[in-house]
């Protein structure tokens, strides 16, 4: 399997710079897992690369499965969804795929998103669930400032 090159490019603080700012290591971190979404990234060879670690993950990840084949990370009654996902993304027939469920009395989305970068080229897939049932529920109008309880930080 050929190595993947890391086109990243990292300042003399050690910070990453992008295009449209940059961020330090510490700083992404904080907001990859205080994003209200649950992401687990699978490079292209289809390997576990990265999870977030929020508070609140709806499919609780162990560091275990960094390095391992995203097929066994999954119930073997799905590996066939998961395997027809990677060939569409791979090929290109296919860039998203969005399912939604009902677990333990909550409306979770899971999405799937082929990554690519500027040429096209299959990156990798990220996938990203979220409990939607709070935003199902919402109704008129939040126009006051209101701050979250100090339990939801």
């Amino acid at each position: 399997m050929p190595e993947e090159k890391d086109e990243s490019h990292y300042s003399a603080e050690g910070g990453i710079q992008l295009a449209s700012g940059s961020f330090s290591a510490k700083e992404i971190l904080a907001i990859l897992n205080t994003l209200p979404v649950d992401m687990t990234f699978v490079g292209k060879y289809d390997k576990v690369k990265y999870f977030s670690q929020g508070k609140d993950r709806i499919f609780v990840r162990n560091r275990s499965i960094i390095n391992r084949d995203v097929r066994l990370c999954h119930p073997p009654a799905s590996a066939h969804v998961v395997e027809k996902i990677l060939e569409d993304f791979k090929s290109g027939k296919a860039s998203h795929a969005p399912f939604w469920i009902q677990m333990k009395g909550k409306f979770i989305k899971i999405e799937y998103f082929a990554l690519r970068d500027e040429q096209g080229e299959y990156l990798g897939t990220l996938e990203v669930s979220q409990d939607l049932s709070e935003n199902r529920a919402l109704e008129g109008e939040r126009r006051i400032l209101s701050y979250s309880s100090d339990s939801d930080k």
